[in-house]
């Protein structure tokens, strides 16, 4: 006979969705999170304990990895950054918030087919970079932007970010869920090539860059219309 499946340990899994939609503290709830499986498990209070400590030590260096970087991106920022960026932009007169963000997605999209998904990122190169770079555009186009706007440009270059990392990453065939698919193919008796896999994604990566690229040369008749309305409005 089969043995039942123990579901209570999965009751951690409710005390991180709890914990987030109350907003408490991410470190909190995932300590009680462990200690509602290891407890909904059986395991034994020690064995719980060394178990926190053991992750607690692996992934210690791990904040390091996160903060030196930011620690170094605010500096740069600090000294002049974002306002050296967006005075080399404003020369170019022919550059729009929206080209720009397709440039931008072009380079993203294919650095990260090739398996380069750091040359990118939200604190790394969006805030500092590509967003102050695309309201200079804007402002160089159409004068002051009214801050919903100035939101909006911003907006979507993060949202340039992350579509261009998701479809073109899915394109390089080392990627962790190439070779996840792969595995499960291959345990179903589905023999697969894993470059076949990620020729697959090219049509998809190719549909997401024409569909983001449209939305972006709408986004600067959008910047147009709402900057005009703002100064008729004043």
């Amino acid at each position: 006979m089969q043995s039942a499946v123990n579901l209570w340990p999965l009751l951690g899994v409710v005390v991180v969705v709890a914990g987030f939609l109350l907003r408490a503290n991410p470190v909190l709830v995932a300590v009680a999170a462990c200690g509602v499986t290891g407890v909904a498990a059986a395991m034994p209070v020690m064995a719980l304990l060394e178990s926190l400590g053991n992750a607690f030590v692996k992934t210690r260096n791990l904040p390091l990895i996160l903060l030196l970087p930011l620690a170094a991106i605010g500096l740069l920022e600090r000294f002049g950054l974002r306002e050296q960026a967006q005075s080399v932009i404003a020369k170019v007169r022919s550059a729009t918030a929206g080209r720009l963000l397709i440039v931008y997605l072009f380079a993203r999209e294919s650095t990260a087919a090739m398996g380069l998904t750091s040359l990118g990122g939200h604190p790394t190169m969006v805030r500092p970079l590509v967003a102050p770079m695309a309201e200079a555009a804007a402002e160089t186009q159409h004068g002051k932007l009214p801050e919903r706007v100035r939101h909006r440009i911003r907006a979507m270059s993060a949202a340039t970010d992350n579509i261009g990392l998701f479809f073109g990453e899915d394109i390089f065939v080392a990627f962790g869920a190439i070779v996840l698919m792969h595995t499960i193919l291959q345990a179903e008796g589905i023999e697969v090539n894993p470059l076949h896999i990620a020729l697959w994604g090219i049509p998809t990566a190719i549909t997401a860059f024409v569909i983001h690229a449209w939305n972006l040369r709408r986004l600067d008749a959008e910047i147009k219309r709402e900057v005009s309305a703002a100064k008729e409005a004043a």
